[in-house]
């Protein structure tokens, strides 16, 4: 397994898989503990696994979790996605940073995403499934959401949206969901 740095985000990392594949289809290592731990992660820290499915054009983002935050690792297990990071960590080096990937089925990469960056998605192909591993217990009241096509942001879309929840449609501007953090 390749693992790549993300020059835009401080801590990210783009995990990329060796698929083994025959006239049967493929298998792939998508997780391993000692590739994990090989960049200084802690693989334990996981302790939840989510999936989502959605369909071509879905955008689900700009989101984040307030307080200590939450660190993911994101796969798209089958289909395509348009994947975006951004780095909200007012500490950081790479401080609203952003960075864009394609993540598919076909290639099984992971990106880990650290608490305090942004995070959200596009399905490019008719069906899209992407799968989550979070580092902390989900809690409501620290979803913090922003509004997916904000100017500061300017992130490049490749399809128009589709579907989005109401949530991600009347998200605030990255700014006031900023101010809102402070308080």
């Amino acid at each position: 397994m390749k693992v790549t740095e993300v020059p835009a985000i401080a801590g990210a990392y783009l995990f990329e898989p060796t698929p083994y594949a025959d006239e049967r289809g493929f298998f792939c290592r998508t997780f391993d503990a000692d590739v994990v731990r090989s960049v200084g992660l802690d693989p334990d820290a996981f302790i939840q696994d989510s999936v989502s499915r959605s369909v071509r054009g879905v955008l689900r983002g700009m989101h984040l979790r307030s307080g200590a935050g939450e660190a993911k690792l994101v796969r798209c297990s089958y289909g395509k996605i348009f994947d975006v990071v951004v780095d909200l960590r007012p500490d950081s080096p790479t401080y609203l940073g952003r960075a864009f990937f394609e993540l598919s089925g076909e290639t099984q990469a992971t990106l880990y995403i650290p608490a305090g960056c942004a995070h959200g998605f596009q399905a490019l192909t008719e069906t899209a499934d992407t799968s989550y591993r979070i580092d902390r217990p989900h809690d409501p009241a620290e979803d913090v959401t922003i509004a997916f096509d904000d100017p500061e942001l300017a992130i490049p879309w490749p399809l128009p949206p589709a579907l989005m929840s109401k949530r991600d449609r009347e998200a605030p501007s990255l700014a006031e969901a900023l101010k809102q953090q402070e308080n």
